[in-house]
């Protein structure tokens, strides 16, 4: 199954301010934002753009609870079932013992987990390429974009108008 080509419309800024300031201008003007991207975290960003909060600290907190699960009940098999080793009045099964080797699996799978979460839900797995829209937006520009595939020729004025209107020192289309 071949991807549908999109035509986008973009505007590039020079500063984050006026990247916030347009998309606050956007949002009051209902304007359907495909994406926002930047070179670096802008604060307040994800605010305007009422992005919800994500949930990658509960897949870090499942994976962490895998990782103290697997640690804990691995040790309890080793030391009870395994291999017991009693001698000296040692008990046969020492949780104290095992908390180091927890602590460290939980932060492992927790850690790997997150990533392999986080490269999976972004699309960005090993092979894949993803389009570009510019290659200065990862560098020191900040970038507006609308989805222009089968939009009348004035509502694309409409959109370059606002550009201009907000201070985009550059706006491209380009066919992704």
């Amino acid at each position: 199954m071949a991807k549908e080509n999109k035509e986008v419309l973009y505007g590039l800024y020079n500063d984050e301010s006026e990247l916030l300031h347009a998309v606050h201008e956007a949002q009051s003007a209902h304007l359907e934002i495909l994406d926002v991207y930047s070179p670096f975290p802008v604060h307040g960003l994800d605010h305007a753009l009422h992005l919800s909060e994500s949930r990658l600290h509960i897949s870090g907190f499942i994976f962490g609870a895998i990782g103290t699960l697997t640690a804990f009940l691995f040790m309890t098999w080793v030391f009870t079932r395994d291999w017991p080793i009693i001698f000296g009045g040692k008990p046969y099964f020492s949780a104290p013992a095992f908390i180091p080797i927890t602590f460290e699996l939980t932060v492992l799978f927790s850690a790997i987990g997150m990533v392999v979460t986080f490269y999976t839900v972004c699309g960005m797995a090993p092979g894949i390429t993803n389009p570009t829209l510019d290659d200065r937006i990862t560098d020191d520009k900040f970038c507006i974009a609308f989805d222009t595939t089968g939009v009348s020729g004035d509502a694309v004025d409409k959109l370059k108008n606002f550009f201009n209107h907000t201070g985009a020192s550059e706006v491209n289309v380009k066919t992704i």
